[in-house]
């Protein structure tokens, strides 16, 4: 832990004050056992610097891992303290979201310098998923659409649904088509939210992703089609925070 620290405060030096005062600085880590949580592993380790800030809005929580967490304690104070709720209170993911709200950024010192143990019995894994699922969408709605007048979310399936639904009206109002490479999917049409009181109820087209314009919000999990989604995604050379977003 030591040579982290000290790794990690010369990095925030070497950045000037802006880093010393305000950021969050991380490191890479090397994951006990070694082949536990491999796609989450990947992606903590090998995100663009750019990448730190666009991709808050993903499943997999703060971009930088909370044990690597480096700070100033004058801009942890500012920014804490950490939700003491308890079990199932994701602490680590609400400091971060007001750490950025306040306007932190977030760094990573591109060394291994921590064994980031996976055990069963965690405590993260007593965290709901939905708990999680509520905090990201509103983080997103506050964060993100405010900026965009309109958008596309890639993913016409369950999560891309799901998504939808879990929006306020405002921002499903927002909402122009779905896009997929689904061709069952683009067939039918378009998605209708039944459950909707609206009336007519929403009925929102669904596009071949080529037929889609952006912004968009995806809801495809990264890492998992054998490169295929992401090949899809760099065709249509947009640019991540500006074009899309992940909230996979």
């Amino acid at each position: 832990m030591k040579t982290m620290a000290r790794r990690q405060h010369t990095h925030s030096r070497k950045a000037g004050m802006k880093a010393r005062g305000c950021q969050i600085i991380g490191c890479q880590v090397r994951r006990e056992p070694p082949n536990s949580t491999e796609r989450y592993t990947r992606w903590i380790n090998q995100l663009a610097s750019d990448q730190l800030l666009t991709q808050v809005f993903t499943s997999h929580g703060p971009t930088v891992v909370m044990p690597t967490w480096f700070c100033s304690r004058a801009w942890f104070s500012h920014v804490g303290p950490f939700d003491e709720g308890g079990q199932g209170v994701p602490e680590d993911l609400l400091f971060f979201y007001s750490h950025l709200r306040k306007g932190g950024g977030v760094v990573r010192v591109d060394q291994s310098l921590l064994i980031y143990r996976y055990h069963p019995k965690a405590a993260t894994h007593s965290v709901l998923e939905t708990t999680i699922w509520t905090h990201r969408v509103r983080f997103l709605e506050e964060r993100a659409l405010p900026h965009w007048a309109a958008f596309t979310i890639w993913n016409a399936g369950r999560q891309g649904r799901r998504l939808y639904r879990s929006l306020t009206a405002e921002s499903r109002r927002k909402v122009v088509a779905f896009c997929d490479v689904d061709e069952n999917k683009i067939k039918k049409g378009f998605y209708s939210y039944e459950d909707s009181e609206e009336r007519p109820k929403p009925r929102v087209p669904i596009l071949h992703f080529r037929a889609a314009r952006p912004p968009f919000v995806i809801c495809v999990k990264l890492d998992l089609t054998g490169g295929a989604f992401e090949d899809n995604l760099r065709s249509l050379h947009l640019q991540e925070g500006r074009d899309f977003l992940h909230f996979s």
